[in-house]
């Protein structure tokens, strides 16, 4: 693993996890296991590990109490807000959350995602220095929400692809189900184990990049994954959308690479192929 970022000599100390998901948790719960402190905020306080202190909060709205201090913080909102046609939840979480903190931590990693380069399809690697362009709503919510957690907080950007693993199994049930898929489309993804180690890499490592894309080793067409999922099952691959449409973009993960080392997972085969013998 290389060492330029100053790796493990940052200890997470009291971390606050925004949002709360899957990914959360299990950050979390690295934080926990080398000794540092946990306190999630989101919507409903439930179902979450015996260690994680937590703050039941509705962020649209402003906190009733100001939070306890914090060494480091971690966003993974999603962009829209609890009911679908109300817009974006950054413009209302993100300040709710600065007002009700103290100060601003030393550290704040904000989770986006590569949907903020949906409008530059294309086979050129897009890399962390190729300007966004959103066409959707939620991948302009994301690109907004990016520069507001920069302006708040000088958080650091993560841009995981398309997440999979246990739980993440949608193409998957997709072939199972001998749906059509556009096998023509560029695609890139990661496995959440990866994922949750890029986050912790970022919240430890001493001087940190300000922006990473969370992508594994293969951009590939989506054809190909389908293909392979679909021998790992023993079944027929999918049929093939008519007429295909194509498009999608490619991501270089190379800036991520350097931070972790190898990837648990350097491409969809080694990870799928476990999903699919776990079943």
């Amino acid at each position: 693993m290389t060492t330029s970022w100053g790796l493990g000599l940052r200890m997470p100390g009291r971390t606050l996890l925004v949002g709360c998901g899957k990914i959360g948790i299990r950050l979390g719960e690295k934080v926990l296991a080398s000794g540092g402190e946990v306190t999630a905020i989101r919507r409903t306080a439930g179902a979450l590990p015996s260690g994680f202190r937590t703050i039941a909060a509705d962020l649209e709205k402003p906190l009733a109490d100001e939070l306890p201090e914090f060494d480091s913080v971690v966003v993974t909102l999603p962009p829209s807000r609890a009911e679908s046609d109300r817009g974006s939840i950054y413009p209302l979480a993100l300040p709710a959350l600065a007002d009700a903190l103290p100060r601003v931590p030393s550290r704040v990693v904000f989770v986006s995602s590569t949907r903020v380069f949906e409008g530059r399809p294309g086979p050129t690697p897009l890399t962390e220095a190729d300007e966004t362009r959103a066409t959707s709503p939620g991948g302009t919510a994301l690109a907004e929400g990016e520069q507001l957690a920069r302006d708040l907080f000088g958080a650091i950007v993560v841009r995981p692809a398309g997440i999979y693993g246990p739980g993440r199994d949608s193409l998957i049930r997709r072939v199972l189900a001998g749906d059509a898929v556009d096998g023509t489309r560029r695609t890139n993804r990661i496995h959440e184990t990866d994922v949750v180690r890029l986050l912790d890499a970022l919240v430890r490592a001493e001087t940190p990049p300000a922006l990473v894309h969370g992508v594994d080793r293969e951009p590939v067409l989506l054809g190909e994954v389908a293909a392979f999922i679909a021998a790992e099952l023993g079944v027929a691959a999918p049929p093939a959308v008519d007429p295909p449409v194509g498009g999608g973009t490619v991501l270089d993960g190379g800036l991520a690479r350097q931070l972790l080392g190898e990837l648990r997972y350097p491409t969809f085969r080694e990870g799928y192929a476990e999903m699919i013998a776990e079943r």
